[in-house]
C-alpha cells in the first residue's frame, strides 16, 4: 500500500529556490467570481522568492472586471471606476458563466441585477452583444480577465511569464474546465495545470509543517463571493532515501470535497440590497421601484458591500448613496442583529458542506485536528458562530491568509511543474476528480448492458490518471463520457453526458482481415486519460487483430521434433498455449506484411544449435502454430455539442484576430497617455524651474525666456482643449518641439556646477598621477619606460588642453554655447585611467629556470667498466652530490688537463662563471681516458 501510494505522490519541492543559468519566472492566479489575485515566483536578487503581484492602484488584488466604454477596453480596476455610470458596459461574474447554458447565465444575470445585453449562441451558450458590430463568447472575455492577469505579473517580474496555474472551484466540471482552458489559451497562457482551490489551500498550510511524529485530518472550509465547500485532507509523512539517508517526506491526500455553488457572500449582500431598495421605495412613494434602474442597482450593491464589511467589525452600519434614483438621496442605517436576521436561513445551509464531508468521511469529531478557514465569506461574526457551535469548539483555525491562501500554494505547484525552478522540501501532493466518470458504447448490434456503460473513474479518482477499456467488436460506434451521477452534476448541466466520440475505421478493419485465421475476435482498445487539470479525454483508439499461421521454423531438438510430429493434429488452442511466441507488430500495408520487433525464440535457438552443428540443423524444419498480433489506429472525431462544446478551430482563429486587435489598441491608448503626461509635465515643470530659481538668468536671455514661456502657454492651452483627442505622434511632436527649446537653456544650466566640479577632479587627479609614476620606478621597474614615458605625455597634453578650454570659457557668455563640457572632461580623464591600469596589469617577469647541464660521454663509458662493488659504492656517494654539479662520479684515477678543460666547455652556456667557481670542488676531478 505504501509503494502503491509513493506512486501516486507529485513531489514538490519547497523552501530553497535553485534556478538554471536563464532568468525564468512562473505564476499562479486565483480567479474569482468578483476577484482575481496574481502570485510570482521569481528568482532574481533581491526579490522575494513568491511574492502577490501589485495593480496599477498598489492592491494586491484586482476586480475581475472587463468593460467598454465607445471604442475603449477597460480592464481591472479601471473598469471597477465606471461600473456606477455604466453598470451595462461593465462585465462581471465571468467565471460563473464559463461552459453553462444559456438559461443558466441569464438567470444569473437577472438574480444580480446585471443590464447586460445577451444573446445565445450556435451552441447554446451566451454571447455578449456589445455594440451593433461586436459580440463576445464568455471565453473570449475571460481571456480579456486573464491577459489582465498576465500583464500583472510580467510587469511584477519585470519579464515575461508564459507558464500559469490557475485554480477553479472544486464543482468545476468539464465543460468549464476545458473553457476556461480555451480562455487561458486566448490570453497567451501556457498553463502548467488547473488546480483545485482546496488543494492550493492544502500546499499554503502544509508546507511549513512536520508531518513525521503525528498524521492530521484538516478540514478547509471556504466560503467565497458566490460559493462553498469543505474538503477534507489527510496530512500525514513517510520515510525516503534521499542521497542514501532515510529523511521523513510530508505528503497530504484529498479525502472528500462537498459544495453549494450557489451561496457565498454575495447572497448575503443581497438580502441587503433587497431590504434597502424596499426601504427606498417607500420612502420616495409614488409607486417608485429602484429595482427597474440598472445604474442605481449598481450604486446600491457598491454601497452596501462597504455595510456589508463594516458590519463584520461593528454592531451597526450606516448607508449613504447620493443621487441614487432621480436626484434623491438615500440615507439610512442597519444593525448587525437585523443583518442576521435577514440571512437566517443562510446560516444553515453554510453549515451543510460541512456536515456531508464528515458524515461521508465517518470520523468523529475529536478526530478533526483543525477546521481551517480561508474566503472572505468567513469574516461574518454569525457565520463563524455556526461552525463554532456545530463543531463544538470555542475558537477556530485561522493559520491561513483568508484571501492570499490558494494563490500562494498554487504558486508552488506552478514552481514545481516548471521547467527552470526547483524547491526543496518536499511536499507530496495527491489530489483527486471531484466528480466519477462513465464511459458509455453506442453503435449497431451493440446492446445496452454492463459491458456498453462501464465505470471509468469513480469519484476521488486520482490526478492524473490513465485508463483503458476493451470492446469486442467489428463495427464503427460512438462513445460517450458521463458523469457518473444524475444525482451529483455540475452546476446548470442539463444532462450528465459531456462529451462524445465517433470511431472510426473497426468495420473496415474487420471485413479485410475477417478471412484471416483469427485466434481472436476483432476487438477495439480505448485509452483513456485523466489530466492534471482534471480534464478526461479519449486520446487513441486501437484495433486489435490476432492472427494464428503455421510456419516453417527450424526444430530445437530430437525431443521437441518427436513431439511436433507425432502430435500434427494439435489444436490450435494448446498449440497457442504451448508452442508459440506472439509477437506484437503493426500493420504495414493492406496485404498484411509487417516486421516483428524481436526474433522469436525457436529462431534463436536454432541460430545458437547452427552455430554447434551447421550441417546438421540447417536442413531440419518443423511447421508450428504462430499468432501475430496486429494493432490499426482507429480515427476518432470529437462530436461534442452544446454548451459544453469548445470554441472550433475557426471561432479560435476568430477569436485571437479580435483580441490582438484589441490589445494594439489599448498599448496605442497607454501609449499616448503617457506621451500625454509627459507633455503636461514637461509644461509644469520648466515653468516651475523658471518660477523658483534666479540662476536660470546666468544662462538664458530675457527674450529667450519669455518666449519660451509662451510657447508653454500656448502648448497648455492646446492641451486642454484640442488637444483632448489628439494622437500620441501629435504629443511626441509639441513635446520635441518645446524640448528644442528648453534644452539648451538646461544644458547650460547644469553646466554652471558640473563643469567646475569636473575640472577640479581633472586637477586633482593630474596631480596624483605623477605619484603614480614615481612608485612605478620604486616599486614596478619591470614596467616599460616608453609606457610609463607616454602616460606622462598624455597628461601634460591633457593639462595644456583643460588650461585652454578654461580660457577659452572665461571669454565665452554664459548665454552661448559653452567652449567645453563636463562630459568632455570626464571622457579624457577616463582614458587616461584606462592607459594607466592597463600598464598597472604588467606583470613582473618570471625568473628565467636554470638548466640541467649534460652528463660526460667519457664519465659514463668509465662507469660502466667500473667493478659492481666499486661503481655501487660510487653511485651511492654521486648520490650526495648537489644537483647543480656538472660531472658524474669521481674516480681515484688520473686523467689528462686536456679532458678536465673538454668538461668545462661542455657546460652550459646559461651558467654564470661566477656561479661556477663558487660552486666547483678547488680539488679538479680526475677522468679516465678513452
Amino acid at each position: 500500500m505504501k509503494r502503491m501510494l509513493l506512486k501516486l505522490l507529485t513531489f514538490l519541492s519547497v523552501a530553497s529556490l535553485l534556478v538554471s543559468h536563464s532568468q525564468s519566472a512562473v505564476s499562479s492566479v486565483d480567479l474569482g467570481s468578483e476577484w482575481l489575485k496574481v502570485a510570482v515566483v521569481n528568482l532574481k536578487p533581491g526579490q522575494s522568492p513568491i511574492s502577490i503581484a501589485i495593480n496599477e492602484m498598489s492592491k494586491r488584488k484586482s476586480p475581475a472586471l472587463v468593460a467598454f466604454q465607445e471604442s475603449t477596453r477597460l480592464l481591472g480596476e479601471e473598469a471597477s471606476g465606471i461600473i456606477a455610470r455604466y453598470p451595462h458596459r461593465v462585465y462581471s461574474q465571468l467565471r460563473d458563466m464559463i461552459g453553462k447554458p444559456f438559461k443558466q447565465v441569464k438567470h444569473l444575470i437577472d438574480s444580480l441585477y446585471l443590464p447586460f445585453d445577451v444573446v445565445e449562441d450556435s451552441r447554446g451558450a451566451v454571447s455578449f452583444k456589445i455594440d451593433e458590430k461586436n459580440n463576445f463568447s464568455v471565453e473570449e472575455l475571460l481571456a480579456m480577465v486573464l491577459g489582465y492577469a498576465v500583464n500583472l505579473a510580467d510587469t511584477h517580474a519585470k519579464l515575461a511569464v508564459k507558464d500559469f496555474v490557475i485554480s477553479v472551484p472544486p464543482y468545476f466540471g468539464q465543460a468549464e474546465r476545458k473553457g476556461l482552458m480555451q480562455a487561458a489559451e486566448l490570453a497567451g497562457m501556457n498553463v502548467l495545470s488547473l488546480v483545485n482551490e482546496h488543494s492550493g489551500a492544502a500546499l499554503q498550510y502544509g508546507i511549513d509543517k512536520d508531518f513525521s511524529n503525528e498524521s492530521r485530518h484538516v478540514v478547509f472550509y471556504d466560503m467565497g463571493a458566490t460559493t462553498t465547500y469543505a474538503a477534507l485532507v489527510y496530512f500525514s509523512a513517510y520515510n525516503a532515501k534521499v542521497y542514501g539517508k532515510t529523511v521523513s517526506v510530508n505528503q497530504f491526500q484529498v479525502k472528500d470535497v462537498r459544495w453549494d455553488a450557489e451561496l457565498g457572500g454575495q447572497n448575503m449582500e443581497l438580502r441587503l440590497v433587497e431590504y434597502f431598495a424596499d426601504e427606498f421605495n417607500k420612502q420616495v412613494g409614488n409607486g417608485v421601484d429602484v429595482r427597474k434602474s440598472p445604474k442605481a442597482m449598481a450604486k446600491l450593491k457598491k454601497q452596501v458591500k462597504r455595510t456589508k464589511e463594516i458590519l463584520s467589525a461593528n454592531t451597526m452600519a450606516p448607508i449613504s448613496v447620493e443621487s441614487l434614483y432621480d436626484d434623491i438621496d438615500f440615507r439610512s442605517s442597519i444593525t448587525r442583529q437585523k443583518f442576521e436576521e435577514l440571512c437566517e436561513d443562510l446560516w444553515e445551509r453554510s453549515l451543510v458542506p460541512l456536515k456531508e464531508v464528515l458524515n461521508y468521511s465517518g470520523l468523529k469529531m475529536d478526530e478533526i485536528y483543525a477546521v481551517e478557514l480561508i474566503g472572505g465569506g468567513t469574516r461574518v461574526p454569525k457565520l463563524q458562530a455556526k461552525l463554532q457551535e456545530y463543531l463544538g469548539r470555542t475558537e477556530l483555525d485561522r493559520h491561513l491568509d483568508a484571501d492570499e491562501a490558494i494563490v500562494l500554494g498554487a504558486s508552488l505547484l506552478a514552481a514545481n511543474l516548471s521547467d527552470g525552478i526547483k524547491l526543496n522540501r518536499k511536499l507530496g501532493m495527491v489530489d483527486g476528480s471531484s466528480y466519477g466518470f462513465v464511459v458509455e458504447l453506442n453503435g449497431p448490434e451493440l446492446q445496452k448492458d454492463e459491458s456498453t456503460r462501464q465505470l471509468l473513474a469513480p469519484r476521488m479518482k486520482k490526478l492524473p490518471s490513465k485508463m483503458f477499456r476493451s470492446i469486442i467488436h467489428a463495427k464503427d460506434f460512438e462513445v460517450s463520457l458521463a458523469y457518473e451521477s444524475e444525482d451529483l452534476l455540475p452546476p446548470g448541466a442539463n444532462s450528465p453526458v459531456f462529451a462524445k466520440y465517433a470511431v472510426s475505421g473497426l468495420e473496415e478493419a474487420s471485413e479485410k482481415y475477417s478471412s484471416r485465421n483469427l485466434s481472436s475476435p476483432i476487438k477495439a482498445n480505448l485509452h483513456f486519460s485523466l489530466s492534471r487539470s482534471g480534464v478526461l479525454s479519449l486520446d487513441r483508439a486501437d484495433a486489435v487483430i490476432e492472427i494464428t499461421e503455421w510456419v516453417e521454423v527450424p526444430k530445437k531438438n530430437l525431443t521437441v521434433e518427436n513431439v511436433a510430429s507425432s502430435s500434427p493434429n494439435i489444436s490450435a488452442e494448446t498449440a497457442a498455449q504451448n508452442m508459440t511466441v506472439e509477437a506484437n507488430e503493426n500493420l504495414q500495408s493492406e496485404s498484411g506484411t509487417s516486421s516483428a520487433s524481436n526474433s522469436t525464440a525457436e529462431e534463436l535457438s536454432a541460430s545458437n544449435s547452427s552455430a554447434e552443428e551447421p550441417s546438421k540443423t540447417e536442413l531440419l524444419t518443423e511447421k508450428r502454430l504462430k499468432k501475430r498480433t496486429f494493432r490499426l489506429p482507429l480515427k476518432i472525431v470529437e462530436k461534442t455539442v452544446g454548451p459544453g462544446a469548445s470554441l472550433s478551430k475557426e471561432a479560435l482563429v476568430d477569436a485571437e484576430a479580435k483580441l490582438e486587435e484589441l490589445d494594439k489598441k489599448d498599448a496605442d491608448r497607454r501609449r499616448t497617455a503617457e506621451l500625454k503626461n509627459n507633455l503636461e509635465g514637461y509644461i509644469y515643470a520648466t515653468k516651475e524651474k523658471f518660477e523658483t530659481s534666479e540662476d536660470y538668468e546666468k544662462v538664458s536671455t530675457s527674450e529667450e525666456r519669455q518666449s519660451f514661456i509662451q510657447k508653454l502657454d500656448e502648448a497648455q492651452e492646446w492641451l486642454y482643449t484640442d488637444g483632448e483627442d489628439a494622437t500620441a505622434k501629435e504629443f511626441q511632436e509639441r513635446l520635441d518641439v518645446l524640448k528644442a527649446i528648453g534644452d539648451p537653456v538646461f544644458f547650460r544650466f547644469k553646466e554652471l556646477t558640473a563643469r567646475p566640479a569636473s575640472v577640479e577632479h581633472a586637477q586633482k587627479y593630474l596631480g596624483q598621477l605623477q605619484q603614480i609614476v614615481n612608485d612605478w620606478e620604486t616599486n614596478k621597474p619591470w614596467l616599460p619606460k616608453d609606457r610609463t614615458d607616454e602616460v606622462l605625455k598624455d597628461s601634460e597634453m591633457f593639462k595644456s588642453w583643460l588650461d585652454e578650454k578654461e580660457n577659452d570659457q572665461k571669454k565665452t557668455s554664459g548665454f552661448s554655447k559653452p567652449a567645453f563640457t563636463s562630459e568632455e572632461v570626464y571622457e579624457k580623464i577616463l582614458k587616461l585611467q584606462d592607459k594607466i591600469n592597463s600598464i598597472n596589469r604588467i606583470p613582473k617577469p618570471k625568473p628565467k629556470p636554470e638548466r640541467k647541464p649534460k652528463k660526460n660521454e667519457t664519465e659514463s663509458s668509465a662507469e660502466d667498466a667500473k667493478d659492481s662493488s666499486t661503481t655501487s659504492e660510487k653511485n651511492n656517494t654521486e648520490n650526495d652530490k648537489p644537483a647543480y654539479e656538472s660531472d658524474g662520479s669521481v674516480t681515484k684515477d688520473s686523467s689528462t688537463t686536456s679532458e678536465k678543460n673538454k668538461a668545462e666547455n661542455d657546460k652550459p652556456a646559461s651558467e654564470s662563471d661566477g656561479l661556477a667557481k663558487e660552486k666547483i670542488d678547488p680539488q679538479p676531478d680526475v677522468h679516465d681516458e678513452l
